[in-house]
Parts: C-alpha cells; structure tokens; sequence
C-alpha cells in the first residue's frame, strides 16, 4: 500500500490535494494522541494531509501544532504543523487512564469529522481507537465505530465492515455479536446483502472493475455435503446462486480452513466470512502491523488502525510504545479509495 503524492517536501503537492483527511482523537487517555503524533512526523513532507480532530492540550508541546476554523486550512499548513479542529475534553486527561466523562467530547470528535466529509470539507475520515466500555458507560449505545458511523449517515443496519492488509481483505456477514448469535442471526438475504456491498465497493473505491469473491463455509470442510452442517445447503449456497445469476462473480463456499492459504489467497480479491473471528484471525495472523479496519456501505470513506486503545502502552502525554504502522497503512489507504472513488465517479459522468 502507499499512494504516490509527488515529491517529497514540494508544498505545491499538499496544495494539489482537494480536500485533506479528517483523524479522529480516539479516546483521549489511549494511545490515539501519541500514532497521531507520529503520524504527522510520518506523512508531514509526503502527505497525505490530515487534520486531527481533538484536544490541542493532548499534543501541544510535543510538535508544532496549529488551531484551525476550517478543514481547508490544513492543506496549507501540513507541512509545518498538525493542523487541529479543537474538541476539549470535558475533565484533565490522565494517559492511561480513561475517564467516561470525556465520552462527550469522543463522540463529538466522530460526528464533527463525519459532517466534514460529508460537506466535502474532508475527503475521507480515519478514525482513532475507542474504549467500546467506557463511551458505554457514558450512555453511548452503539456496540462501536461501525454502527455509530452508518447511524450518523442514516443507513444503519446496512453498514459493512471490511478488514484489509496487503495480502488479504476479508468482508463480515456479522459483526460484534456471540458466536451463537452470528449463527443465528446467518440468513441468505443478508450475505446477498453484504456481498453486493463489496462488490460495488471494490469496484468504486478501490478499482477492481471484475471482483472475485471467496465465500467462506460456516462449518468443517463447508459441511462436507451435509455430514457436518446444513447451513452451506441451505443458506449459503443459495446466496451464492442468486448473486451469480447478478452477474456478481462469486465463488464457494470453500472450506475455511484452507481458503487463507498462500495458494487459495491469489484467486480471489476478497473474502465474505460470516462470524468476527473467522475474518479477523487470518488477518491479524498475516499482518497484524499493517492491518485496517474499513467501514462500507457508506456515503463517506472511513478507515481505522485495527487495534484497540491500549492503554497499557501509554507512557505519560504523546509518549506511547504502540506500533504506528496500523494508523499509517490506515491514512494512506483512505487517500487511496478517495482517489479511486474519485476516477471512478469522474468516468460515470
């Protein structure tokens, strides 16, 4: 992953993009503030440009940061400092240490980036990691990011989630449910549902003009012609049938335990998987560095680090041990479907 955006240190390069990126403050006690830290540090000569969306006091200090009115501002000082939307958190943050009296001021930071891009102000938002429990606590009831985003865009109940590293992207018929409820809850509308949301995403925002689709087997050997499970019979399979006979080029269902080999992964462009762990353990056993966490089925582009808050890894303000590589692979790879949802809905006009 990486898109190309020119030469390094040319300003006139940071101008020639449209719109920047909006990011997210995440939790203010998590390790958020410090990848974004080292974000800005990462993409500062190279783009592409972002503003955070967050309490300046969280990182002033640190790097050279800039209180901006406007999402157009950042574009022009990117290169010299971290263009900040100021959201102030409602008590003093201790790193490390969440407090759900700042949940007002999470949320906040969500729904001001949303409005962004959806007024073209933002191309695209990347979001911070959030503590599910603590925004909880504070009232807060969606199960997370996924959810909240399609409720501010008034399309719950349709949003998609995806999960991608480099050699692998794996798309969820379920998401933040028990096992026993993701297989109650399995049915062939709703993989209809969610494959044609794939489909039509990898053809707009990441390219692929013919995707080919994997569909995952729920049980052992795909049910081994019903001697381990019925629901390849008389879920799936028919899921498959109608989406083929639409012209959507899918395939299966393969037995899980195989389909994310070295050998399986090259015929295919996406996996449907149809529980959480299903999806999420071949990515994060492939790439857990780079992996990211991309929200379809929306109106807007959103991309987030796959991680948590880890607050254990918080060593006092803008000091954290965490990896950056997952938030990094994330902006780049919003930058990425921007442009290509932008050539894509150039060519249709």
């Amino acid at each position: 992953m990486g898109a190309n955006f020119g030469k390094v240190g040319t300003e006139l390069n940071f101008l020639a993009q449209k719109a920047p990126l909006a990011l997210t403050m995440g939790d203010p006690s998590g390790i958020g503030p410090c990848l974004t830290i080292k974000a800005w540090k990462h993409f500062r000569k190279k783009g592409p440009v972002f503003f955070w969306v967050g309490d300046v006091e969280l990182i002033e200090g640190e790097i050279p940061v800039k209180i901006i009115n406007s999402p157009y501002e950042a574009l022009e000082i990117f290169p010299h400092a971290l263009p900040i939307i100021n959201i102030p958190c409602a008590v003093q943050v201790k790193p490390g240490h969440p407090c759900f009296r700042n949940a007002g001021a999470v949320i906040k930071s969500i729904d001001y980036a949303v409005e962004a891009v959806k007024k073209g102000e933002a191309q695209a938002i990347v979001t911070n990691p959030i503590a599910k429990y603590i925004l909880s606590e504070a009232g807060f009831k969606y199960p997370g990011h996924t959810e909240y985003l399609a409720h501010l865009c008034d399309l719950s109940e349709r949003e998609v989630m995806m999960l991608a590293c480099p050699s692998l992207k794996v798309v969820l018929t379920t998401i933040h449910v028990s096992l026993r409820q993701a297989m109650d809850d399995l049915n062939t509308q709703h993989i209809i549902d969610v494959t044609l949301t794939a489909n039509e995403s990898l053809k707009r925002d990441f390219g692929i003009k013919n995707p080919r689709i994997a569909m995952a087997g729920l049980n052992p050997h795909a049910g081994e012609k019903g001697l381990m499970g019925v629901e390849e019979g008389f879920i799936i399979s028919p899921a498959i049938k109608f989406l083929q006979e639409k012209g959507v080029n899918v395939f299966g269902p393969l037995p899980p335990d195989t389909m994310f080999s070295s050998i399986v992964r090259p015929q295919y462009d996406v996996a449907i998987c149809h529980y959480h762990d299903q999806g999420l353990i071949p990515i994060k056993t492939l790439d857990q560095a780079h992996g990211v966490n991309v929200t379809l089925g929306l109106p807007i582009i959103r991309t987030s680090p796959d991680h948590g808050t880890a607050f254990d890894l918080v060593r006092g303000k803008g000091d954290c041990m965490a990896d950056p590589s997952s938030l990094f692979s994330a902006i780049e790879m919003a930058a990425e479907m921007s442009a290509k949802k932008q050539a894509f809905e150039e060519a249709l006009k």
